[in-house]
This record gives structure tokens, C-alpha cells and sequence, in this order.
């Protein structure tokens, strides 16, 4: 493999722009080609700009492919890329739906082609450092957690203004915003067995949820919540997008919105990280793809692993819908249990 990999990207949009802000931070990688239906923003991205991302992956033949598109768009462009055995990371949603998502990781495994959700919540700094706090026992053996996420976007007549196609989305809070938190508790605590769950739309300029609250169960010793909206500002305000704690048998270890974090209520480590997104943490999750794609080493959320972040997702909403708790096992196919 060569030392610089020759990237292109499919879809240029508001998030892609932090996507290609964190590329050009990182040494091994040169982004040649980016295609966009509006040509003129993937022109913004790359000097080589196409309309068409099949002419784009045809002519140029990257090394890899970044998809920044929104979920309905995943499965094929998936497909273009693993019929050129081009390997892949892919913006979350991972599908609109499971039948999808499971069509794409399983089309991806058929191929042998590396392919890696872009998942970069869990590699926000602050969580690294609780999580090696965590890991060398730092709270004693972990009893349960919290976490609080607010951001005041969701607001009035045209809410998310940033990205308003989120307005017309069938399925909103939990799938775009809380499968960040429900991931980052898979790092922390390991695999979730159920989710209890119960949302609502309070604004009626959107067609589905926005504000939801879950618990969770990890294997049977571990209980979480994740609790969000967004029509309040953080307090205080920083790069975490709100707060939580983890706590154990020998303390806590707390998040502030400024992404600093406090054992048993002294600071422990300080965020000073004040370059990307949110703490880095789209050049982290980057920096780990082409990590693992140089020495052929799993990713953190390949895509057969992230079928359980996904998972709990589709469980928060069958939930809600059941009024029920849900197991994971009445979603995921045998061979991820295992």
C-alpha cells in the first residue's frame, strides 16, 4: 500500500465539510476527486469534480472512498464502491432502515472490502480519557451512567437550519444525534443487551421525533440513560454538546459541556483541544480508518460491528413504538451474538 492514499468523496455537503477539513490535516492522505450532484460545491472539495460519483470512482480510481450522503443513498453507493473493490468509510446513518443496513454490511463482508462507519463520537477525547480511567479502575467496577445532549437548533418554524432536510426525516433524534451516546456506551460499558425507550415530536414543523429519553442495559451489571433534545443551549456551553457520568464502585467520573473531566469532582483532564470538530474527533475517527487500512487491522466500527450500534438504535425505536423494552437478540441475527 502506498504511503499517501489517494481519497475521493461522494457528497460535499455541511458535514463534509468538516470530513474534508480533518483529511487535509492528515500526512497519509491526498483527496484527488469528489463528486456532489451540485458540482460547484464538490469543486470546493477537490480540483478533479464530477456530478457523477459511478465516473468519479471509474476515472479515478482512489484508494479509498469517504460517503458523506444522507442514508437512503448508502446502498448504492456502497455497491459502486465494492464492485471496484475500493475500500469504504461511510457517514451514519449507516441505512434508513435495518433490512438496509443489513443488506450493506452483509453485501460488504460477501466482497472482503474494507468498510468502516464513520462513527466519531467514541473518539472524542474526553471519552478516551474516561475510558482509560475506566480501564484501569479508576471508579472500581462500573455500576451506571448518564448522558445529557442539548444543542437549541430544533427551534420554531425551520428548525436546523444547517441541515433542514432533517425536518422531513422519518425517524430524527435518536438515529441522527442519540446513536452517537448509544455508541460511545458500547465503548465505555461493552454490548447492550435491551433498550427501553420513549420519544415524542414537540415541534410541529418536524415529522418525527425530536426528544427522547433511553435506558439500557449492559450484561445485566451495567444501566445507563441517554436523555436528549435540542431546544436548550448546554450549560454550560462547549464542544461536548452537553454532559454525563459514569460511576463505579470506588466514584464517579464526570463531563462537563466544556469537555473537561472531573473524578470524584476534581478535574482529571482538560480539554484543550480548540482545532476541528468537536474535540478532533472527525480527524481522530479518519486518522483510525487509514490507520487500520495500512496495517489491515479491524476497525473500531467496521461495519459487522457496528450492526450492534445500529441494533440498539432499531430496539430505542421499536421501543417506543411497542412501549416495551426490547432485546437486542430479537434483532440481531445469530452470528453477531456469538
Amino acid at each position: 500500500m502506498p504511503d499517501i492514499l489517494r481519497g475521493a468523496i461522494i457528497g460535499c455537503g455541511f458535514f463534509a465539510e468538516r470530513h474534508i477539513e480533518a483529511w487535509r490535516r492528515i500526512p497519509e492522505v491526498e483527496i484527488v476527486a469528489a463528486a456532489d450532484l451540485q458540482r460547484e460545491r464538490a469543486e470546493k472539495f477537490a480540483h478533479r469534480a464530477y456530478r457523477s460519483a459511478e465516473e468519479m470512482l471509474d476515472r479515478e480510481r482512489p484508494d479509498f472512498v469517504d460517503i458523506v450522503t444522507r442514508a437512503e443513498t448508502h446502498l448504492p453507493l456502497v455497491l459502486l464502491a465494492l464492485e471496484r473493490r475500493i475500500p469504504i468509510i461511510c457517514q451514519k446513518p449507516i441505512a434508513p432502515g435495518w433490512n438496509s443496513a443489513m443488506e450493506i454490511v452483509a453485501a460488504a463482508e460477501s466482497a472482503g472490502v474494507p468498510f468502516m462507519i464513520h462513527e466519531n463520537w467514541r473518539w472524542q477525547p474526553w471519552y478516551r480519557a474516561a475510558n482509560e480511567m475506566i480501564s484501569r479502575g479508576a471508579i472500581g467496577l462500573p455500576i451506571g451512567y448518564g448522558f445529557r445532549t442539548r444543542t437549541r437548533d430544533g427551534t420554531g418554524a425551520e428548525p436546523y437550519p444547517r441541515q433542514p432536510y432533517f425536518r422531513q426525516l422519518r425517524r430524527l433524534l435518536i438515529d441522527e444525534a442519540l446513536v452517537h451516546h448509544i455508541d460511545t456506551a458500547r465503548f465505555l460499558f461493552g454490548e447492550i443487551d435491551s433498550v427501553y425507550a420513549q420519544a415524542n415530536r414537540r415541534n410541529p414543523y418536524v415529522a418525527a421525533e425530536d426528544q427522547a429519553i433511553l435506558v439500557l442495559a449492559h450484561g445485566g451489571t451495567v444501566h445507563g440513560w441517554i436523555d436528549g433534545h435540542r431546544f436548550l443551549d448546554p450549560d454550560p456551553d462547549g464542544p461536548a454538546m452537553g454532559n454525563a457520568f459514569f460511576e463505579g464502585e470506588l466514584g464517579t467520573i464526570s463531563i462537563q459541556g466544556t469537555g473537561d473531566v472531573y473524578r470524584n469532582q476534581v478535574l482529571a483532564w482538560k480539554n484543550e483541544i480548540n482545532v476541528g470538530y468537536r474535540g478532533d474527533s472527525v480527524r481522530a475517527a479518519q486518522a483510525h480508518f487509514i490507520s487500520c487500512l495500512k496495517r489491515g487491522a479491524p476497525f473500531e466500527s467496521g461495519g459487522f460491528e457496528y450492526l450492534r450500534t445500529f441494533a440498539a438504535v432499531e430496539a430505542a425505536y421499536r421501543s417506543a413504538a411497542d412501549g416495551r423494552c426490547v432485546r437486542l437478540s430479537e434483532i440481531l441475527p445469530p452470528s453477531t451474538l456469538e
